[in-house]
């Protein structure tokens, strides 16, 4: 199964994920995907927070914010990506600078390492309600997002936005978390 819970910052969607990941591995092995390349502090005090978070779960970390083919995954895997958000940054903001290829490469990359699982939940921020115009780069991550998110959405089986730590489902059936 591929789930995609989509909402704002501190929405409750990576604590879902956790619980979604737990019920629907059935003792297989679960891995916590980090993507986030953290740059601060602040970042820092985020990776902190999620591993503080997940400790006790069984989760195996990767962290790996690029080239996610590289990692090696046992097929009957139950992966939580998180996030959609911090890998399409790290392609169109990271060390390389700007590429224009980088929200499609992105989508591919999610799409392919979904399929190698047997179940992935995809976790992804709700950034274009605000209604603010910002400068074109932050625009045109912010299309990107969306573009990612249109197409996982496409692909998966379910797809959940969550506020407020409750779901709201718009696509398919979210299965009963523990």
């Amino acid at each position: 199964m591929r789930i995609l819970l989509v909402g704002g910052s501190k929405s409750g969607k990576s604590m879902l994920a956790q619980r979604l990941i737990k019920s629907l591995a059935d003792g297989a092995p679960m891995y916590y995907w980090a993507a986030m390349e953290p740059v601060d502090a602040e970042d820092g005090a985020r990776v902190l927070r999620h591993r503080e978070e997940r400790e006790g779960w069984g989760f195996i970390t990767v962290e790996r914010g690029r080239e996610l083919s590289a990692q090696p995954l046992l097929p009957e895997a139950a992966v939580l990506f998180d996030s959609a958000t911090a890998l399409l940054a790290n392609e169109m903001f990271g060390a390389l600078g700007f590429d224009s290829a980088s929200v499609e490469r992105a989508e591919e990359e999610l799409l392919r390492l979904s399929e190698t699982v047997r179940h992935f939940v995809c976790v992804c921020d709700d950034i274009q309600r605000d209604g603010m115009k910002y400068e074109a780069l932050t625009e045109e991550y912010r299309r990107g997002l969306a573009h990612i998110c249109r197409g996982l959405a496409n692909e998966f089986d379910c797809v959940c936005e969550v506020s407020c730590g409750v779901p709201r489902v718009i696509k398919g059936e979210l299965p009963r978390t523990e």
